[in-house]
Parts: structure tokens; sequence; C-alpha cells
């Protein structure tokens, strides 16, 4: 209910059966016979009048394959997404014609082939399970792209701006394989691994047709790729200050850029779920092996790359200082969730 689903229990048996049922899982919290109908009595309606019923139908009992088929088609029609659960063979055509399909693991061949989905243990918990599973991916693919859009942004600014404060070449092109490596291979890795959370089971379903990037994430795309953006051709500038820029000071501003967007991971990490992206640290071990990994890549690159990655060992006070300036990223993030938890309480 929380997470939006209404639930309906359409059966062959009688009303004393079902009503009990559903009193029992509480659908049904009175001894009122409003939300229950037979399948005859539903197959006697028109589809207009069957329409209006249906949004306070809670059990149909008597029901045949017929009304069950009758109840999907009239629910699709209406702008929902069906699932189905069934056992038997006169479950076939529901099950079919359902957006998702779910037959028991104990049901009939027949049903097994006309869904999409086998249960294999029989349990409803499992419906529940799969819905925040899929939720959560989508979110990881969601977070996945608010990361990788907010580098090519930025990335492709750079590049474009970098002559018009007289750096030809700001990154290198080894440079911008190293950062793909990370946007698309380490990214994609870190942030589909991570575990499903309650979360998720307290919003709302979305429509099908909604575009997988809202507007909230494309404000967030934008004001963290223009802060990006600001803040390097800044440094950039700075740099540049002398009339002369040199492969160590070249090397600062590659790695103040990779930083930014090692700090941006976690804020991406952390999007939609309305925790700190520092909560569950635990639970997110390939989150944070991947992330580990991508820094001592780093700084490796910038350590030992020379020439190959047009690259200059750091000084170990260029190292913390970009390692504390740059997690600024992080904390900032950190204050926008802390101020929507707060609101949300309230």
């Amino acid at each position: 209910r929380l997470a939006g689903v209404d639930v309906k229990v359409v059966t062959g048996d009688t009303s004393v059966t079902a009503k009990e049922i559903c009193r029992q899982i509480g659908l049904c919290n009175d001894d009122k016979e409003s939300g229950l109908i037979s399948g005859e009595e539903f197959a006697a309606l028109s589809d207009s009048h069957a329409a209006s019923v249906i949004p306070n139908l809670r059990v149909m009992y008597r029901a045949r394959p017929a009304d069950k088929l009758k109840l999907v088609r009239l629910l699709q029609e209406m702008g929902e997404v069906v699932a189905v659960t069934g056992d038997g063979t006169n479950d076939a055509p529901a099950l079919n014609k359902a957006n998702v399909g779910l037959a028991m693991g104990s049901g009939t061949s027949v049903a097994k082939e006309a869904s999409d989905i086998i249960l294999l243990d029989d349990s409803f918990t499992s419906i529940v399970n799969a819905i925040r599973w899929g939720r959560s991916l989508y979110q990881n693919i969601q977070r996945f792209l608010f990361f990788q859009l907010t580098i090519n942004l930025l990335a492709l600014a750079i590049v474009l701006f970098g002559p018009l404060v007289g750096v030809t070449l700001p990154l290198t092109v080894v440079q911008m394989l190293w950062v793909n490596l990370i946007m698309d291979t380490f990214a994609a890795l870190a942030l589909a691994t991570e575990p499903p959370h309650k979360e998720v089971m307290k919003q709302k379903p979305r429509k099908a047709t909604d575009f997988i990037i809202t507007l909230q994430m494309q404000r967030w795309i934008g004001i963290s790729a223009v802060s990006f953006f600001v803040v390097l051709v800044v440094f950039l500038r700075l740099l540049k200050a002398n009339n002369g820029i040199t492969v160590y000071e070249l090397t600062l501003f590659f790695n103040v850029f990779v930083m930014l967007q090692f700090w941006n991971l976690f804020n991406a990490k952390a999007m939609g779920s309305g925790k700190s992206a520092l909560s569950n640290m635990g639970k997110s071990k390939s989150f944070l092996v991947i992330a580990a990994l991508i820094f001592l890549g780093q700084v490796l690159i910038v350590q030992f790359g020379n020439n190959f990655f047009r690259t200059t060992p750091l000084t170990l006070y260029h190292w913390f200082l970009i390692f504390l300036s740059t997690s600024i990223v992080l904390w900032v993030g950190e204050l926008f969730r802390f101020v929507n938890r707060r609101k949300g309480r309230e």
C-alpha cells in the first residue's frame, strides 16, 4: 500500500471464504459488502459501469476466466499497470494479458507458459521483493545517468573552453580515456551493485511513459556541471596567470578534474535514497572497492604516468590539498540531503 500498489483478490471461491481471507490479510477492514462482487455480477456490467466499480473493488468471488480477463483489460484501459498471479489453466488468459504474469511454481505448465515470472516459493512476499529490486535497479540506472551526463557535459565544456583561456589541450586524449573508464565501466559497476533499500517502497509508482531523467535530475545535472565548470575554469585561469603553464600545473588541473568526479560518485550513490551518502557503507562493499580502485588508479597515473599521460608526480602537500578541497562536493551534497530530510520530517 505504501508503494502505491492496489491489491485485488479474484477467486473462484464462495463469498464467505473470499471475505474471510480478505479480512485476515487486512484488505477488508469491516463487515460491509462494499468492495465485494461476484464474477457473474461483474460480467453483467457494461464496460463503463464496470470501470466505475473497479476503483473500490477489493474481492471478486466465484470468478470465471472471462471475468478475470475483463478486469485486467479494463484496468489496462484505465492506464493501470497490471500484475496477475495464478496457478491454474483457467488463469492463463489473464496471466497472458497482464503486463506482468506471475505463475506459482506449483501451478500448471499452462499457467507457467502464459506468465512472465514463476514464483518458486509461491509466496506473496516474493512479489514485494521483486517490486523493491525492480525499483532499486531503476534508481541505480538513474544514478549512473546522473553521474555520466554530469561528466560528459563538463568534459565537453572544458575541452571547448580551454583554448579560449589560452590552454589548447587542458586534457589529453589519453587522460580523457581514463575519465571515460571511470565514467562508463567503474561508475556502472559501482552504482549498479547498490543493494535495494526500503525507502523505494514508500514512493508512488512511476508511469511507463515517464522519462528516465526526471526534472529534478536535470536540475542537479545542470547545477553540478556548471558548478564544476566554473571552479575548473577559474582554477585554469589562475594557473595561466603567469603567462605560462607547466606540466606540473596541468597535472594539478587533471587531478582536480578527476577528484571532483570521484566525490560526485558518492553524491550519485545517495541520489533518491533520502539518506546520507556515507550511511550503510558496510552494505556497499562493491562500491567501496571500486571507489578505492578509482583513487588508486588516479594516484598511479599522476605519479607514474609521465609522458604517456602527460603527468608529473605531485607533492604530498598538493595531494592532501586537492583531496581536501574537492571533498566539498560531497559535503555540499550532504548538506542538501540533510535539509531535505529535515523538511520531510517536518
